[in-house]
This record gives C-alpha cells, sequence and structure tokens, in this order.
C-alpha cells in the first residue's frame, strides 16, 4: 500500500497521461464525447501507448478509465459497456505494469452531474464503481483527477480512502483558477489533504506557465506530497488555460474554439516541458507528469530533466552527427557552410 509514498519520500514520481488527446490523434477516438471505447475495440494500440509511456520514463501505468463512467456511457447510449470497459482498461494497463514494474494506477474523474451536495449521492455510487474495479485489479493506488468542484474531490478522496489504497487527487484550475464552489486551489488542496488525501495538486487545464503560479501556492498550504501534471500547450496569463486559447489565423473551429482539435500551434516543445519539471521540482513537487496532449517525447524530457535516463534516452537527441548543423570534425565542409542558407 505504501509503495507509491516511499517512492515519493525517495524522489519523484513521473505519472504520464493524456491517453484521450493522443489516441484521437492516432485516430482511435472520437473528440467530443471522449469515451476510451478504444480499450475495447483496440486494446492493443491502449497497451502500445502504455509501453510507449513507460519506456519514456513514466513510473506508472493509469487505467485507461478516464470519462469510462456511467454518464459518459449513458450520453453515447452504451451503459451496458461500463463495467466491461473499466475491466479491460485495468486488465491491459495491469498486463503492461507487471511487464515493466511500473506502479498500477485506477482513475476516476470529474463526471459532470456534481452539482452540490444534493448530487453526491450519485457521484459517489459512479466513483464507488470504478474503484471497486480498480480494487479488484490490484491497483497500488487510485488516482482522481480534472476535478473543479471541490466537493466532487471529496467524494472521490473518501470512496478511495475506504478501500484503504493511496489517493492521489489532483484538481483542474480553468482560465477562472477557482473551484466551482469559489474556493481557491490551494485551500482546496489543504481540505482534500485534511480530508486524507496522500498527493494532492492539479493536473490538466492549464500549461507549463499559467500552473507554476498556483502550485507554488499549493505547497505552501499543504504538507502531503504535491501533484503537477499540466497540459503541454503555451497557456498565458490572458489565455490561462488550454480550452480559452486563440488562434487569431484561423476561427473556424467546431464550437468556435481551438479547444480540443485544433491546438497543435500551441503545442509545448520538449525543452518547455524539461523546465517545467525543474521548475516544479524545485517548487518542492514530487508527483510530475504531463496530461492531456502529452506524448511520449515529453515524458522522456520530463524524466530526463530530473536526472533520469529511462530506455528512450538512447534515442534522445545528438546533433553532433547531422550532416549540416553537427559538430563532429568528420563532416564535409562544404554542407556545414551551405548550412546559414537552410
Amino acid at each position: 500500500m505504501a509503495e507509491l509514498l516511499e517512492r515519493l519520500d525517495e524522489g519523484p514520481v513521473i505519472c504520464a497521461e493524456g491517453y484521450l488527446f493522443e489516441l484521437e490523434r492516432r485516430g482511435y477516438l472520437q473528440a467530443g464525447g471522449f469515451v476510451p471505447e478504444v480499450v475495447l475495440h483496440h486494446p492493443e494500440k491502449v497497451a502500445e501507448l502504455h509501453r510507449e509511456f513507460v519506456h519514456a520514463g513514466s513510473d506508472v501505468v493509469e487505467a485507461f478509465t478516464y470519462y469510462a463512467h456511467r454518464e459518459k456511457l449513458r450520453l453515447i447510449g452504451k451503459e451496458e459497456l461500463l463495467e466491461q470497459i473499466n475491466r479491460q482498461a485495468l486488465d491491459i494497463a495491469k498486463g503492461v505494469a507487471s511487464e515493466s514494474g511500473a506502479l498500477l494506477a485506477g482513475n476516476v474523474c470529474n463526471t459532470n452531474v456534481y452539482t452540490g451536495e444534493e448530487s453526491g449521492g450519485s457521484v459517489r455510487g459512479m466513483f464507488e464503481e470504478q474503484v471497486g474495479w480498480a480494487v479488484e485489479a490490484g491497483a497500488d493506488f487510485v488516482i482522481a483527477e480534472t476535478l473543479s468542484w471541490l466537493g466532487e474531490a471529496l467524494v472521490a478522496t473518501e470512496v478511495i480512502k475506504a478501500t484503504g489504497l493511496p489517493a492521489v487527487v489532483t484538481l483542474a484550475a480553468h482560465g477562472d483558477p477557482q473551484m466551482r464552489e469559489g474556493v481557491s486551489p490551494a485551500e482546496a488542496c489543504k481540505g482534500l489533504e485534511a480530508a486524507g488525501a496522500d498527493v494532492v495538486g492539479l493536473n490538466c487545464s492549464r500549461g507549463p506557465e499559467t500552473m507554476l503560479p498556483l502550485l507554488e501556492e499549493v505547497r505552501r498550504a499543504v504538507s502531503v506530497h504535491v501533484a503537477a501534471l499540466p497540459v503541454p500547450y503555451r497557456t498565458t496569463q490572458e489565455q490561462p488555460s488550454f480550452q480559452s486559447l486563440e488562434d487569431p489565423r484561423w476561427t473556424e473551429f467546431p464550437a468556435g474554439r481551438a479547444f480540443p482539435t485544433a491546438l497543435d500551434p500551441f503545442t509545448c516543445n520538449r525543452y518547455e516541458i524539461a523546465e517545467f519539471a525543474r521548475a516544479a521540482y524545485e517548487l518542492g513537487a514530487r508527483y510530475l507528469g504531463v496530461c492531456c496532449g502529452a506524448a511520449p517525447h515529453h515524458i522522456r524530457s520530463m524524466a530526463e530533466a530530473l536526472g533520469r535516463t529511462p530506455p528512450a534516452s538512447r534515442y534522445s537527441a545528438d546533433m553532433s552527427k547531422h550532416a549540416y548543423l553537427g559538430s563532429d570534425p568528420s563532416l564535409r565542409a562544404e554542407n556545414q557552410d551551405y548550412a546559414e542558407r537552410l
């Protein structure tokens, strides 16, 4: 039970997220509903992505049960698949975790039906279903993420802690960073710590630049380990969430927004993610990762920034042998002289 916490006490733990966006980009998941039916239709693709993230440096295989809850399946008329999707996702993740030595994480997320205490009972039932299946699958811990209601995050914390497993609970601070009850992320994390959450922090919505100031406040407010998992997009003070990003060069987007299918021009490069990893670690965050939009090269860059050399580091960039831009003395001078004209 304590393995996650022991690892965090020894140093950073990296958790790769972002399966929804990456599998949508690859053509195996539909944007909008974002229901992870891919775990049934193409389980090999989910396993492949898990392996790529572990190869890149992720210490955790997170079961792809994000948005595999009753409300999302109701919207597409497939509630009867609820248990099958969850159990299949957990089986896929467990297989990869077992072969790699990574930690296995169960997962629950925002239900989109929480509106206050009056909806707590139905939300609790949804969480209990998914957390129960995660426990049966042998999860090392359970993640509750992308929660913008403190009340919903507290319900998730209670459900996870009732199983005896560690709870990693992360909040989504949107353009308006306050939780939907009007509480700051730092105060919300303080409340989650009091409720028993083992790791608290922020994930999704905000990119590196606009998440860091909030992380600093969270770190000051709590004594438990802090999580930091931004989206890999260049959010700004003017457009602080990836939902709020605008591209003036093109306005014919679905729903009038670049989010979620036209975010490509805003994507962070690997060096920006490395910079975030170092900054977040310096602030005191120890549970680190990248959320929606993450690709394996982002995770590798994060791992390397934290002093690691995952298997994927064998293929990290080495420009010294590049015909035009390299530094190797055996390269042809005429090509290097031509470099300024590239």
